[in-house]
């Protein structure tokens, strides 16, 4: 007897969780490329054109033709929202808060997803999905959270665009998606947020705002775009296909996931962790499960997965 394929609601749940695993992943990467004394700006620039290649061939390879469309510009430019504006403004937040300020608040984009879904997208948010939500911001902060969180007024402000940034992007690409092929999404918001990155950082160049502080070496060349092709090509990926058959709530549920992931790359690199990051990891990672456990007992979303 043949074995059955599991529910498509399933592989969309394991493709997220993909997804928050390169985000982590490919996090400790990229502070690897920036330790080696490339400017932030530069390495989005980098970053995304790597990620732009391997897409590129990734639709060569599983000969994906787009079919262009209204639709599919109006996702192509939300590539300009996320990862292109929201990355610029966390840069820009962070010269005036504190990493523990930021961490606190990037933790609210789940609680901000959920609440976007529920405005734009209709969505009914399952008291247990509130519950786990909870946890996992508790968990994560347990992870990553320093003493001393601090910040002007500016620098707060310009995280929480930030992570409104990202936030809308999840809510706006769940809502607009319909037939065209996730890798064709993804790859045109690549491009679209490559554009950008390279206008911004041309611009700081010119009017000496940020120096370009380009990678040194070739090793470090091919750290900065093993990051691209991980942090944005594979997870961008990842995240628009899942999206495609989970509530927009739901998605926004597992991303807590990605600091742990990024913890677990840290401590397989040599980074040691005490005990508050090892109970918070298991916070997140239970309350993941709930989620996704929630989600997963109730009817899935319809929708296919494709490339």
């Amino acid at each position: 007897m043949p074995a059955v394929s599991p529910p498509s609601s399933y592989r969309h749940v394991l493709l997220l969780v993909a997804a928050t695993a390169c985000w982590g992943c490919g996090t400790v990467l990229s502070k690897h490329v920036l330790g080696r004394g490339v400017a932030p700006l530069t390495l989005l620039a980098v970053e995304l054109a790597a990620s732009s290649l391997v897409l590129t061939l990734a639709m060569l390879l599983l000969r994906v033709r787009p079919t262009p469309s209204p639709a599919l510009v109006t996702l192509a430019a939300l590539g300009i929202l996320n990862p292109g504006l929201a990355y610029a403004l966390g840069l820009l937040g962070l010269v005036s808060i504190t990493a523990s300020m930021s961490v606190l608040l990037w933790a609210t984009e789940p609680i901000l997803i959920m609440l976007l879904a529920v405005v734009l997208l209709r969505e009914r948010i399952a008291p247990a999905t509130t519950a786990a939500v909870i946890t996992a911001m508790v968990g994560v902060l347990l992870v990553t959270y320093r003493p001393g969180a601090s910040g002007d007024a500016t620098g707060v402000v310009l995280t929480v665009g930030a992570v409104s940034a990202c936030a809308c992007y999840a809510v706006l690409t769940r809502r607009l998606l319909l037939d065209d092929s996730s890798l064709a999404v993804v790859l045109a918001q690549q491009l679209a947020a490559l554009c950008f990155a390279i206008v911004v950082a041309g611009t700081a160049s010119v009017t000496g705002a940020a120096e370009l502080g380009l990678p040194a070496d070739l090793a470090t060349w091919a750290l900065a775009a093993a990051s691209g092709m991980v942090y944005y090509g594979f997870a961008f990926w990842f995240f628009v296909a899942g999206l495609r058959g989970v509530p927009a709530s739901t998605a926004g549920s597992l991303l807590p996931l990605v600091p742990v992931f990024g913890l677990a790359a840290g401590y397989l690199l040599g980074d040691r962790l005490i005990d508050r990051q090892w109970l918070g990891a298991v916070l997140v990672i239970l309350a993941a499960v709930a989620a996704a456990a929630c989600h997963l007992g109730d009817r899935p979303v319809t929708g296919r997965v494709d490339r």
